[in-house]
Order: structure tokens, then sequence, then C-alpha cells
């Protein structure tokens, strides 16, 4: 089989299909993603408020998903003034009027919640 260019098609790059509940990143990677220490996503784990999947090793592995979620927090927290015990509670409110169709407050319509599992 040729491509478009006549020469034979390799398969070429192809398309990522990731889920974004894969548990692909360390948490040292998260933490360098999140710009972080990885102390502080251990806190957020003993919270409740992220759950990493973990390895037969028992080694954490965050999902995007879990990437998303935190920045998140890190939103609330940063920028809106929120504590962690807060995060939880305006994290269930937005989850909850996103899922009946209400908007949030104007104040928080920054915060997409929608892929978040909350």
């Amino acid at each position: 089989m040729t491509g478009r260019d006549g020469l034979p098609d390799r398969g070429g790059p192809r398309e990522l299909n990731l889920s974004l509940d894969k548990p692909i990143y360390t948490i040292s990677v998260a933490s360098e993603i999140l710009e972080t220490h990885p102390r502080t996503l251990m806190m957020y784990e003993n919270m409740g408020l992220v759950v990493p999947q973990r390895t037969s090793t028992n080694r954490r592995r965050f999902s995007q998903r879990d990437v998303q979620k935190l920045q998140t927090i890190q939103n609330l927290t940063r920028n809106h003034g929120v504590n962690l015990n807060g995060v939880r509670y305006v994290l269930q409110l937005l989850k909850l009027l996103h899922e009946n169709g209400v908007q949030p407050p104007e104040g928080l319509r920054d915060i997409d919640v929608s892929q978040l599992h909350v």
C-alpha cells in the first residue's frame, strides 16, 4: 500500500487514543508537570482529593484526569483563595451544577469540572 507521496505506507504517525484514566505519570513526572513538590501530591492523596492508581509494586501512577484535577485544585487554592477542605466542597458543587446544566457563579466560570471525577 502506498501513501499520498507514492512511497510505501509504513503506518506513519498513529493517533494516540489514550484514555484520560490510563495511569501513565509517576509522582515525579506529575509533580514536574504541576510545578509542585511530590510531597504536596502525597498530601492531596492523604486528604482523598486525588487517588492515583498503584502498580503491582505499589508505586503511584497518575492519569491525565488526575493531573487535570490537580491543576483545578491548584487553581482553586492559588487563584481563588480556597483552602484544601473547601476545595472538596467547591468541586462537588461545581460538578453538581454542571450535571444539572446550571452556570457556576461568575467568579468560578474558569474552572472546568466536566472531565473530572469528584
